[in-house]
């Protein structure tokens, strides 16, 4: 099976052009070395396959891998694409192995490494899964499984940042060397991957995979979500059943809308309140400004008085306060 650019599959079809032009300016350097060995590291996957003995398991003895790199298979988001598989299956066979190890924890187990929809095709069909058992650690594991990902076009992007997210948090090494050798992403790509990933579940879940929706958009997206009003609105918003029945991108689509549109149409903030005062011998001049809750007055005079004035003003205080209490309470009660 042909390998793609991994980095190619972490755009969305509207910004490929761009970035890829992008990439050709960058390559230069470190990049250049980076660049050049991706390809190599994509094709990792096949030849974790090549030569290996293929079995057929019982794939009720086959667990789901421990980091995940897919969102709800049971979706409707994932409903046209293992259709395909299904049929590709009940037609053909089953072309591929998947990739499975000994479960690190149960003995006569297995875990599965990459080959969910083969293997999801094989229990609705009743068949055994064709499979290569290779033994591996934890690291080599998603590894393989990030590799075997950057060769699939289905694999969305907020799919590889939850991944992404998933192995950085196990702490293979302190400069997440082991997540960008699985998903062939540079420091930067990374950068913003886990940033996308640490939007709040419930909100991920929501949107789904949004296949169509690249890195740049979705970090547009958490940008805007830095607002803790806009993150309340917009797990708010993703409640509304009208939402849930759009397709995942229309989903993502349409929170952006509501969020930009709700900025635009946001009200002013409204102008404080001013009002002045100057006694009848005009010595001096008071200016009082109301701004929500809070109120500030200033004196101005040519002479000494703003400032004895302002003196007297603040010693007797609790008098003027405890004069203004007295009276509020005996409007309250009417007298």
């Amino acid at each position: 099976m042909a390998r793609r650019n991994p980095f190619a599959n972490l755009l969305s079809h509207e910004e490929s052009a761009t970035d890829n032009r992008a990439l050709d300016y960058a390559t230069k350097g470190a990049t250049r070395s980076l660049l050049s060995s991706i390809d190599e590291m994509a094709s990792q996957a096949d030849k974790l396959l090549e030569g290996e003995t293929i079995v057929e398991l019982d794939p009720a003895t086959i667990d789901d891998s421990f980091a995940r790199d897919r969102f709800d298979l049971d979706d409707d988001d994932y409903r046209e694409e293992f259709q395909r598989v299904l049929e590709a299956v009940r037609e053909r066979g089953q072309d591929s192995p998947v990739l499975v190890r000994p479960h690190p924890s149960q003995t006569g187990r297995y875990m599965l490494v990459f080959g969910h929809l083969r293997r999801r095709a094989a229990v609705e069909l009743g068949r055994k899964v064709r499979a290569v058992i290779k033994p591996m650690t934890d690291r080599d594991h998603v590894i393989a499984q990030g590799q075997e990902n950057n060769g699939r076009a289905n694999t969305s992007f907020i799919e590889k940042a939850v991944f992404a997210a998933e192995i950085s948090n196990r702490n293979f090494d302190d400069d997440n060397s082991t997540v960008m050798a699985a998903l062939g992403a540079d420091k930067s790509t990374l950068s913003k991957m886990l940033a996308v990933a640490g939007l709040p579940t419930p909100l991920l879940k929501a949107i789904g995979r949004a296949k169509r929706i690249g890195r740049d958009r979705w970090y547009d997206l958490k940008l805007l979500l830095d607002k803790p009003s806009n993150l309340e609105e917009a797990l708010s918003f993703m409640e509304s059943p009208a939402i849930a029945t759009l397709p995942s991108d229309a989903r993502f689509d349409a929170l952006v809308s509501h969020l930009k549109t709700k900025k635009v149409n946001a009200r002013p903030k409204a102008s404080p309140a001013r009002a002045s005062w100057a006694p009848a011998d005009g010595r001096l001049a008071a200016e009082a400004v109301t701004d929500g809750k809070k109120f500030t007055l200033a004196l101005k005079a040519r002479g000494p008085d703003a400032r004895a004035f302002g003196d007297y003003l603040t010693e007797h205080l609790d008098r003027f306060y405890e004069e203004f209490r007295q009276q509020t309470d005996q409007q309250n009660n009417g007298e």
